[in-house]
């Protein structure tokens, strides 16, 4: 797999890799720095309860939802859902397909939307979260408050735009980067 700049900005940093534009992946090419692989030491119970699956999307904050949408449906021809409100998650939704994995487009709703607090910090927007699978929400939850090595945000799942269970990993505990793992 060839990685482009935001892959190779957002992927490998949330998993402590440091891999270079355009180099080819495989499993033996990459090493990851000491302060991760430290700190990841492989657990064999989490890993098995976690089961991570497939990225289901990349969510990205934007200021301007209308904006951001026509220019995924009429400039880059990308089929767009209609925008949905979710008021549990202070958010209004468009999720933008594209073959085998989606972006969110998320737009604050209500004034103490988290994403507000983004948008704030990041005036134009940019990428808020990755989502992943995994098999069971809840036995990755509680695998992960057992290890004590990630911490939830909300460690009660809450219902996500798909209509499945979801929490979010904090982003210090994962390199920088806000996780969403959803339910497959």
């Amino acid at each position: 797999m060839f990685l482009n700049s935001t892959t190779r900005n957002l992927i490998p940093r949330a998993l402590g890799l440091r891999i270079k534009l355009g180099q080819r992946i495989t499993t033996t090419s990459y090493k990851m720095s000491s302060s991760a692989s430290s700190s990841l030491k492989s657990d064999p119970v989490t890993a098995a309860a976690l089961k991570l699956g497939r990225l289901n999307h990349v969510a990205i904050a934007t200021p301007n939802l209308q904006q951001a949408t026509m220019m995924y449906r009429d400039i880059l021809g990308a089929i767009v859902s209609k925008a949905e409100d979710l008021p549990d998650h202070g958010v209004t939704t468009v999720f933008v397909e594209l073959g085998n994995t989606k972006i969110e487009l998320l737009h604050p709703l209500g004034d103490k939307s988290p994403i507000q607090n983004f948008l704030d910090k990041n005036k134009a927007g940019g990428i808020h979260h990755i989502c992943i699978e995994v098999d069971d929400i809840y036995a990755a939850v509680e695998s992960l408050k057992s290890s004590g090595k990630i911490r939830i945000l909300d460690p009660k799942p809450k219902i996500g735009a798909h209509g499945k269970p979801v929490v979010f990993l904090h982003p210090k505990d994962c390199g920088g980067v806000l996780l969403e793992l959803e339910q497959a």
